[in-house]
């Protein structure tokens, strides 16, 4: 099954992405790891893309592309892969299905992680990471034993510039403008299943895993 899974930041993505990778046995890509890939490795893509990060440039969609081309063409993902965090436009959707055509497939199913604005700023804005080891804990959903200090090391908590509200509202106004055009691009398909993505980690995967079977997943 060939998959793409949408959603605003905090919607669980990554998390839903393992588990439902690992359900159907089908690679997850993520455009991360395959930038980290070919930056690492050294290759054509990951030069020129790392010339643009090192600027604080946005990688060109063509750079981006190229490399997702490559990554589909391997073998584990003959039979089928979960895309997370590509395509994050309506282009780069329509490059895609040009990529899979070539490729001779095409995508099966485009799930939406389905949560409100104001659940991922609950979310996101409770988070606190320890100064010392890291760790990343929740004022609500894993809280510390005393507050603004780290269980594990006893090292202050801080609320990263990334968590505040203010900076999630704007990260969420662009997922608005950017990426949120993909539910129509892929309704217009008949590709697009929204799935409620509220409550326990587990009981979201639930959702999933069952719409998928619906589609034969």
């Amino acid at each position: 099954m060939r998959l793409v899974l949408v959603g605003p930041p905090g919607a669980g993505k990554g998390t839903q992405a393992e588990f439902i990778a690992a359900h159907l046995s089908v690679p997850k890509i993520s455009t991360g790891d395959i930038f980290r890939a070919n930056v690492t490795q050294g290759t054509p893509l990951g030069v020129e893309a790392k010339r643009y990060m090192d600027a604080g440039k946005l990688v060109p969609d063509d750079v981006t592309i190229n490399m997702v081309r490559d990554r589909l063409a391997e073998p584990d993902a003959g039979e089928g892969f979960l895309l997370d965090g590509f395509p994050r436009t309506t282009p780069q959707a329509a490059e895609l299905d040009k990529l899979l055509a070539d490729l001779g497939s095409a995508l099966d199913l485009v799930l939406e992680l389905v949560v409100d604005d104001d659940e991922v700023i609950r979310r996101l804005s409770g988070r606190r990471t320890c100064r010392g080891c890291g760790k990343i804990w929740h004022v609500e959903f894993d809280a510390t034993t005393r507050e603004g200090i780290c269980d594990r090391c006893g090292a202050e908590l801080f609320q990263r510039d990334d968590d505040k509200p203010e900076t999630i509202a704007a990260r969420l106004r662009e997922y608005a403008e950017k990426t949120a055009p993909l539910v129509d691009y892929y309704g217009a398909q008949g590709k697009l299943v929204g799935i409620d993505a509220t409550g326990p980690v587990e009981d979201v995967t639930v959702r999933a895993i069952d719409a998928l079977r619906s589609y034969g997943g």
